[in-house]
C-alpha cells in the first residue's frame, strides 16, 4: 500500500511538471525587428533597389503586410506608439523626444505577467523607465547580439518564453555602414518626388547600403534563433519603421513617412508566401502580441489584435488609419505646424493646421536638400516645384491611394472630391476628439511634454523658448 502511494505521488508530479512544461512550451517567443528611418517600398520584397535577401526569404517563408502604417513619423512617438499599443497624444508621447502619461503600461507589463522575460537590445529613445522596464542591451544604438544569444540560450534552458525588441540604428543619418559600390550614385533610381542631383544620388546610394546592412543584422538574428533550436515556435515581426530622411518621408503625414513594411513569420500559424491588404497599425503590434501569448489583450489600448489576420480568419482589420505630426521642438522645426491625416481603402486626407507658417525640419537642413534649392534657384522647373511642395501646403490635401501611391496629385481643391474631404474630415474629428488632441493647443503644449523628460520646470522651458525664438 504504501509503495502504491508512492507510486501514485510520484506519477502526480510527474504530471504535474510536464503539464506546466507544456504551457510553457505552447507560449510562442516573439521577436520583434525594426529599422530606423527607411522606407519601406526600398526593400527587395517591397519592389525596392536594396539588396535584402533575409528579409525577402523571411518574407518568403511568412506573411507581408502591404499596408502597415504608424501614427507618427518620427522616432520617439513610434516607439512609444508600439510599446504602449496607444496613439501619441493619448500615451502623452507625441512630441519627439519625448515620455509617456504617467501611470501608463507597456508590453513589458503585459507580458511580464503572462511569465515573459521582455528585453530591448538597441537603440532605445522610450522614457520613463517605469513604464518600460526592459531587460536592456545595446551597442552604439544598436543590437547586441552577444545579449541577443544569451536570452536564448537561457530561455531555451530554462524552458522561459521570452519578447524580444530588436532596434536597430540602421539606417538613420549619417549613412556610414554598408557597402555604397554595390549602388553606383548613377545608377540609383530616385523617387520622383525627390530632386533629383549629385549629392542627394551619393546620399541615396550611401542609405542604400545600409538597409543592406540592417538586413545583415535581421540575418544574424534570425541565425541566432536557429542556433538555439527555437525558430519553429518563435513568431518574428520586422518593420521598417517610418520613412527614410529625405523629403516628403520622415517627419511628415504623406504615405511615405507614415507607412510601414511589416513581415511576419510564424510557423504552423501564418501561410508562408501570403500578403495581406488589410490596413493595420503598430499600435495593434501590443495587442497581438498578448493574444498569441494567451492574453486578453487590455481593454485601453487604441490597437486591435493582428492574430485573425496572420492565422487566416480574416482579410480585413481596420477601416481607417490615423497619424499625426507634432514640430514643436523637433531640430528645425517650425514653431507651429501641427499636422494630422486619416486613410481609408482609397483616400488619404492630410490636415495642416497651420497652412500659412513655412514647413522646416532636419531634412531641409540638410546638405541633399540646399542642393535641391540651390537648382531650384537655377531655374529648374522641377526643383522649384517640389522644394515649394515641401515648404509650402495647402490647409488640406487628398489623394486617392489607390491611382496615386506616390500621393504627388493633391485633389483637396477638386469640387469633385468636396464629399470624400467632409467624410475624411468627419472621422478625423472624431479621431482627435477621442484621443483628447486639441489640434494648435496640442501643439502648443508639446515643449512642455519633451522638457518634461529632461527634468525641467514649466519656467525653464518658457526662458529657454524665448532664447531661442529671439535669435
Amino acid at each position: 500500500m504504501i509503495i502504491f502511494k508512492i507510486f501514485m505521488r510520484y506519477l502526480l508530479i510527474s504530471l504535474l511538471l510536464t503539464a506546466s512544461g507544456t504551457v510553457a512550451q505552447t507560449q510562442p517567443n516573439l521577436v520583434f525587428i525594426i529599422a530606423d528611418d527607411m522606407t519601406y517600398r526600398d526593400l527587395g520584397c517591397y519592389g525596392g533597389q536594396a539588396h535584402t535577401p533575409n528579409i525577402d526569404h523571411l518574407g518568403a517563408e511568412g506573411m507581408r503586410f502591404d499596408r502597415c502604417f504608424q501614427a507618427a513619423s518620427m522616432c520617439s512617438p513610434t516607439r512609444h506608439n508600439i510599446y504602449t499599443g496607444l496613439y501619441p497624444v493619448n500615451s502623452g508621447a507625441y512630441p519627439n523626444h519625448a515620455f509617456a502619461k504617467e501611470g501608463t503600461k507597456s508590453i513589458v507589463h503585459y507580458l511580464g505577467d503572462l511569465g515573459y522575460r521582455v528585453a530591448l537590445s538597441g537603440k532605445v529613445h522610450i522614457k520613463p523607465k517605469e513604464t518600460f522596464p526592459f531587460e536592456y542591451s545595446g551597442k552604439a544604438n544598436n543590437p547586441d547580439m552577444e545579449a541577443v544569444d544569451t536570452l536564448m540560450s537561457e530561455s531555451a534552458a530554462s524552458d522561459t518564453p521570452f519578447c524580444l525588441f530588436a532596434c536597430s540604428n540602421e539606417p538613420h543619418t549619417p549613412w556610414n555602414k554598408g557597402d555604397t559600390s554595390i549602388y553606383p550614385p548613377e545608377k540609383v533610381v530616385l523617387p520622383p518626388y525627390i530632386v533629383d542631383t549629385p549629392k542627394v544620388r551619393e546620399d541615396f546610394s550611401a542609405y542604400l547600403a545600409e538597409i543592406t546592412y540592417y538586413d545583415s543584422q535581421v540575418g544574424e538574428i534570425l541565425a541566432l534563433l536557429d542556433k538555439n533550436g527555437l525558430s519553429e515556435n518563435t513568431l518574428v515581426m520586422v518593420v521598417s519603421e517610418q520613412g527614410n530622411a529625405f523629403p516628403f518621408a520622415k517627419w511628415t503625414c504623406y504615405g511615405n513617412g507614415l507607412q510601414s513594411a511589416m513581415i511576419v513569420r510564424w510557423p504552423g500559424k501564418v501561410e508562408a508566401d501570403s500578403v495581406t491588404d488589410a490596413l493595420v497599425e503598430y499600435c495593434d503590434v501590443v495587442p497581438t502580441f498578448v493574444e498569441a501569448a494567451g492574453g486578453m489583450p487590455a481593454s485601453v489600448l487604441d490597437g486591435k489584435s493582428l492574430l485573425p489576420l496572420l492565422t487566416g480568419n480574416a482579410t480585413r482589420h481596420k477601416d481607417y488609419v490615423y497619424g499625426e505630426v507634432t514640430t514643436r521642438g523637433i531640430i528645425n522645426g517650425t514653431d507651429l505646424y501641427p499636422i494630422r491625416t486619416v486613410r481609408g481603402e482609397r483616400y488619404r486626407l492630410i490636415w495642416n493646421l497651420n497652412p500659412s507658417a513655412k514647413y522646416t525640419n532636419a531634412c531641409t537642413k540638410s546638405e541633399s536638400f540646399q542642393s535641391m534649392i540651390a537648382k531650384a534657384k537655377s531655374g529648374d522647373w522641377h526643383a522649384d516645384e517640389f522644394v515649394s511642395k515641401y515648404h509650402f501646403r495647402p490647409e488640406f490635401e487628398l489623394f486617392d491611394c489607390n491611382a496615386d501611391p506616390l500621393e504627388m496629385n493633391n485633389l483637396g481643391s477638386n469640387p469633385e472630391y468636396a464629399k470624400v474631404v467632409q467624410r475624411l474630415k468627419g472621422k478625423l474629428d472624431k479621431w482627435m476628439a477621442d484621443q483628447g488632441d486639441l489640434g494648435i493647443q496640442t501643439e502648443l503644449e508639446a515643449i512642455y511634454h519633451a522638457s518634461k523628460a529632461m527634468g525641467k520646470s514649466k519656467a525653464e522651458v518658457d526662458a529657454a523658448w524665448a532664447k531661442r525664438n529671439a535669435k
